[in-house]
């Protein structure tokens, strides 16, 4: 692993440190057991894991308060483990089981909860950008101080919808954080064919959004980036974009074999811009940690994540009269 400089982080603590590290390594080895169970055939439909991106949504979500809501779009598994939902009921809904956040019937892409103000895993591209923005309007409508964080990757960003929306939230003034993925590649087009803009998160300018971009491969760049975002929202300065720039080392879903980069790029990204890794190093360094200890977090994250694998496979199919629940005419 090649060295990188140190982000600024005098106030982070080494219980901080090693919270990301284990939220992080928790996304990384569930997604490595997703992509074990889809190959052997038990999980259906489309599966897009959250590999390489880990830092993005652990960093934002260290940012958050209870209230605060999220929305983002089918690569979403990540999220949903980050805001505290339970990996055995996130793992029970990829293989369509009755423990399942949906019970069984939303699957990879289509996951809700409530008590976590986790409004989804959408997978019509960029249509959770409208509703990010309703999320906030119903805060802004309360009075209270809440914030929205509203995800959407690089492709969705060419998105009528998304423009649309960038114009309500500013004549609004909506508590919503739009967070741009950018992971290079949306489905399999490298963002350099797919745009004439160099930068995504300029593109609000036009309607007078303030934000920046963000290393997605620093969870503590991430992180302080979202603390300025959430206090630009909660002072009710309205709407701020964050273009998070990140990296997906897996295909676009399971069945994309992602001809479209060398193997060499992904390797160089794994070897060099880790994530996890990151902090890893900056465990070992400031002696926060030993070897041992994250030997030890790994561990305890394997066993967490094979009892969810278990639990998704025991766990029994929806009855067919769950067919009828959920519905609303």
């Amino acid at each position: 692993m090649a060295t990188r400089k140190p982000t600024a982080k005098s106030n982070v603590s080494a219980e901080e440190l090693q919270s990301y590290y284990r939220d992080m390594l928790l996304i990384r080895r569930f997604e490595e057991k997703a992509g074990q169970l889809y190959g052997m055939g038990l999980i259906g439909g489309f599966c897009h894991l959250y590999i390489g991106q880990e830092a993005v949504v652990v960093g934002l979500e260290a940012t958050a308060k209870e209230g605060d809501k999220r929305i983002t779009s089918y690569r979403d598994h990540g999220h949903m483990l980050a805001c505290g939902m339970d990996p055995k009921g996130v793992m029970a809904e990829l293989t369509g089981r009755e423990g399942g956040y949906s019970r069984g019937k939303g699957g990879s892409m289509h996951m809700f909860s409530k008590e976590k103000h986790f409004y989804g895993g959408h997978g019509i591209v960029g249509a959770q950008v409208p509703l990010g923005a309703g999320l906030a309007f119903s805060d802004k409508y309360k009075g209270n101080d809440n914030v929205t964080f509203t995800y959407f990757g690089d492709g969705a960003a060419n998105q009528g919808q998304v423009y649309e929306t960038y114009n309500m939230a500013m004549l609004w003034d909506l508590p919503v954080i739009f967070v741009i993925e950018n992971n290079k590649y949306a489905m399999g087009t490298s963002v350099q064919r797919a745009t004439k803009s160099p930068s995504l998160w300029e593109r609000g300018a036009a309607y007078g959004i303030k934000g920046e971009e963000v290393d997605g491969m620093d969870v503590l760049a991430v992180k302080a980036a979202g603390e300025k975002a959430v206090a630009h929202c909660r002072a009710g300065k309205g709407p701020y974009i964050l273009e998070v720039m990140t990296y997906r080392y897996r295909g676009h879903s399971m069945s994309d074999p992602a001809k479209y980069r060398t193997r060499d790029e992904v390797q160089k990204m794994r070897t060099e811009r880790d994530a996890i890794e990151h902090v890893r190093e900056l465990l070992l360094q400031g002696k926060h940690a030993t070897e041992d200890d994250l030997k030890a977090i790994d561990k305890e994250i394997k066993a967490i994540v094979n009892e969810a694998a278990e639990f998704s496979k025991e766990s029994p199919e929806p009855a067919l009269d769950e067919l009828w629940t959920d519905i609303y005419a």
